[in-house]
């Protein structure tokens, strides 16, 4: 008679590949990215010069104004950072990756790597912003962990939308115009809870707004988990 596996080891073992394979994929991105170094030190100097223009136009602002341009900068870095990670993927990759690897992966690590990319650039970002337009915060690590949580949140938006304009003819208008309603909420919520780095007393809201980010987080993974599916077999 031949022996039943115990369900548990199945459901490990399926867990251990499925793990596997995102970790490979993300690994062949990181790999990527440090081969093609100019692609980073690409990054980089459009993350400086953004910053520095935006000193010499402003000098050092309000605490308001500062904080309406940190998150405007990030978002076009955001923009310029992101959207390359899918449009950079040639038919031929894409591909081949289909042969080797469920959507469900490739998505997924796309997703984590334009997060750690965009965490990197958030806090270059901010490093900058506090060196050349001055430090108003009150709670400098409590805006640092609200930049970081504000910079995956916008790589998981524009991954999402980077995936369906991929398949499209003109993949930065379809970007913008799917990008509008999903971001303008999203940045509202970030800049109220950005407030209250700028002030002496941490406000009650706090826990409320960060959970209302992160449930938009897990509704945007949800809709990549359940759409690119589709995407994938076009």
């Amino acid at each position: 008679m031949e022996k039943k596996i115990p369900t548990n080891l199945v459901v490990e073992n399926a867990c251990m590949k499925n793990k596997n394979a995102i970790l490979a994929l993300l690994q062949k991105d990181l790999l990527l990215e440090l081969r093609q170094q100019y692609t980073l030190y690409g990054i980089v100097l459009y993350v400086v010069t953004t910053i520095f223009v935006v000193y010499l136009s402003m000098g050092q602002p309000e605490d308001q104004v500062w904080n309406g341009l940190f998150w405007v900068t990030l978002l076009f870095i955001c923009i310029n950072t992101v959207a390359r990670s899918f449009l950079q993927e040639g038919r031929g990759r894409m591909l081949y990756f289909y042969t080797i690897a469920s959507p469900v992966h490739f998505i997924f690590s796309k997703l984590i790597y334009n997060s750690l990319l965009m965490t990197l650039m958030s806090g270059l970002s901010l490093l900058l912003f506090t060196v050349l337009l001055g430090n108003p915060l009150q709670h400098a690590w409590l805006f640092f962990g609200i930049s970081c949580l504000g910079g995956i949140s916008l790589s998981l938006v524009f991954s999402f939308l980077a995936a369906i304009a991929s398949k499209a003819q003109q993949p930065s208008a379809i970007m913008a115009i799917l990008g509008f309603p999903l971001i303008i909420p999203q940045l509202m919520i970030l800049m109220k809870i950005a407030n209250i780095a700028f002030s002496d007393i941490v406000q009650n809201s706090l826990p409320e707004l960060v959970l209302i980010l992160i449930g938009f987080d897990f509704m945007i993974i949800a809709l990549s988990y359940i759409l690119f599916p589709f995407l994938w077999k076009e």
